[in-house]
């Protein structure tokens, strides 16, 4: 279920966001401050997990994992960045970070209580989100819930530049669909799913959102 070694794609996804790091951390670290469904849905999922572990997968900066946390979560971030992870570390106090690969978690079965994944999966391919959503449902426990966002489309933007600095990965627009379909295939069930538009150009990218609650089986 996980990537081989020096997966290149996975590697190259980790040293896009390495370079980028410190812009992408001025750029959306406050974003929440602008999204009020988000917290209202994020706050909603923290009443819903319980005491156990959460982790936030893709976590960037940790603005996610610190709002969790403001609401008495116990929680922790994994991001494949090393340089994302100390940024997290730096802003949130208080909060665990440590670098990981969503491929390929760290994690023993069973053992987490929740995860939230905001656009984690935006720069996977179909095999790597596969992989990636058969982790998540390896490591919940039976009946563990997971959030998870992602911007709705079917496009692939092949960029080679993101805030100004030089990529090597790709960003997906996701069929639901499909997600429902890859998710269920790993033993995710989902419950529930909501589509919102976004929020203003100067706030966010301007596609449809998704967030799908899913529950293991």
């Amino acid at each position: 279920m996980s990537s081989a070694p020096g997966d290149p794609a996975i590697n190259a996804i980790r040293t896009s966001y390495d370079r980028v790091a410190d812009a992408y951390t001025e750029a959306i670290f406050h974003e929440l401050d602008k999204k009020p469904f988000d917290r209202e849905i994020l706050t909603r999922f923290a009443a819903a997990v319980g005491r156990g572990p959460v982790i936030e997968i893709g976590c960037g900066p940790g603005q996610v994992a610190r709002f969790l946390h403001e609401l008495g979560v116990d929680v922790s971030g994994v991001d494949l960045s090393p340089a994302m992870v100390e940024q997290a570390r730096r802003l949130n106090p208080g909060v665990r970070f440590r670098v990981g690969d969503m491929t390929v978690l760290d994690l023993g079965d069973g053992s987490v209580a929740a995860i939230a994944a905001f656009y984690a999966i935006v720069n996977l391919a179909d095999e790597l989100r596969r992989k990636a959503f058969g982790e998540m449902a390896r490591v919940l426990v039976p009946g563990g819930l997971l959030l998870l966002s992602f911007h709705v489309g079917g496009e692939v933007l092949e960029e080679k530049e993101f805030l100004g600095r030089p990529i090597e990965m790709n960003f997906y627009l996701l069929d639901t669909e499909i997600i429902r379909t890859e998710l269920q295939s790993a033993g995710l069930a989902v419950e529930e799913l909501i589509l919102r538009e976004p929020y203003a150009p100067e706030v966010e990218y301007q596609s449809q959102r998704a967030y799908v609650w899913a529950r293991k089986s």
